[in-house]
């Protein structure tokens, strides 16, 4: 899409304008926090505008030079003008991006859920292949892991695992990961060298603040009993497990990890605070865009995303009908190619949407 020269103007003249007010030393605190804050965001924008509008001068410039009467004049500017437009189109794109609407959400931590599906003990050992897989993605960029809880399978892997993930724009790289993740492998207990399919579920939410939600006390109930084991064996001698249910949605939360009956309150809240933010962030959504999701964006769990192939060595995201031959690899946690693919199909459909 062509941004107008009117709308640049109006982002360099903000910007410009914004650090006038930062340079004279008059500003409160607190009105000095907001205006640096909205000029760091801005700025970005506002470079992208200025090389838009320098390309954009250059092109015609070159255009006036490719009608001269000099045949070499003329044809480095046919030259230098075609290359001039080739970088102004890549221009345009970078700003159309810069001023697409953010995601309020996109600089948060994350809450990691992922559950195993069908396929039993194979499903269960699937979902700790992919929760090692975030582990060590996260441990690439150098973002921090917290594990929530967790119900660990006999065979191995997890029933259920829950963690935090913290670290820059974590929800804006792991979002898109939402939704039903399916294994195509031989597993160790089959003798016949069978084929199975399991799968599991992966949810990714924005983590909410104390400030983003408010839960008010007379709408919890709160239980408390001994924390279980496998088997049903308690694990603790004191009433240390933690049911939080939310009365007005319905929703109920179970911590039981810690021994201590007040950790295990924090986390629960935090983790249903966490839900009840992400139910809003759905309900606005949806009244924003009526029944239009996004075949990227939809973060619908019951929408079968990406297989991992064993045999094939092959892992394919069904959503761009991408394929990459590098299972073992995005198993060991290098993911950025997926995950880049997966923001740039999002960046292009919300492009095409204002356009369209």
């Amino acid at each position: 899409m062509t941004i107008a020269p009117e709308r640049i103007a109006q982002i360099e003249a903000r910007r410009d304008e914004l650090a006038a007010q930062m340079a004279t030393g008059d500003l409160p605190g607190d009105r000095f926090v907001a205006v640096s804050k909205e000029y760091a965001e801005l700025e970005p924008v506002a470079a992208a505008a200025g090389e838009v509008r320098r390309l954009r001068a250059e092109s015609e410039s070159l255009a006036y030079m490719t009608q001269d009467a000099d045949d070499d004049l003329r044809a480095m500017a046919v030259e230098e003008l075609h290359a001039n437009r080739q970088q102004l189109d890549a221009a345009e794109r970078a700003l159309a991006l810069a001023l697409l609407p953010r995601d309020a959400a996109d600089e948060r931590a994350a809450m990691l859920e992922i559950r195993a599906g069908t396929g039993g003990d194979e499903a269960a050992l699937f979902a700790g292949d992919l929760f090692r897989m975030y582990q060590r993605y996260a441990d690439n960029r150098g973002w921090r892991v917290e594990l929530i809880s967790a119900s660990v399978s006999d065979a191995g892997g997890y029933k259920e695992v829950v963690a935090s993930v913290t670290g820059a724009g974590v929800f804006a790289r792991l979002k898109f990961e939402s939704g039903v993740h399916r294994v195509q492998r031989v597993p160790a207990t089959e003798s016949g060298g069978r084929i199975h399919t399991s799968a599991a579920t992966v949810a990714v939410l924005p983590e909410a603040e104390e400030v983003d939600v408010q839960i008010d006390d007379k709408d919890l109930r709160i239980d408390v009993y001994r924390s279980s084991g496998p088997g049903g064996q308690s694990v603790n001698t004191t009433d240390s497990a933690v049911r939080i249910t939310h009365l007005p949605t319905g929703l109920v939360v179970i911590q039981q990890d810690e021994k201590s009956q007040h950790k295990n309150k924090a986390k629960a809240l935090k983790v249903l605070r966490t839900r009840l933010y992400e139910a809003e962030r759905a309900r606005l959504a949806d009244e924003r865009a009526g029944t239009r999701r996004s075949m990227v964006g939809s973060g619908d769990r019951s929408e079968r995303i990406r297989t991992y192939n064993f045999p094939q060595g092959r892992v394919t995201d069904h959503r761009i009908n991408l394929t990459l031959h590098r299972l073992p690899e995005i198993l060991e946690g290098e993911m950025e190619e997926l995950i880049s693919a997966l923001i740039a199909q999002d960046e292009a459909e919300r492009l095409a949407t204002l356009d369209g």
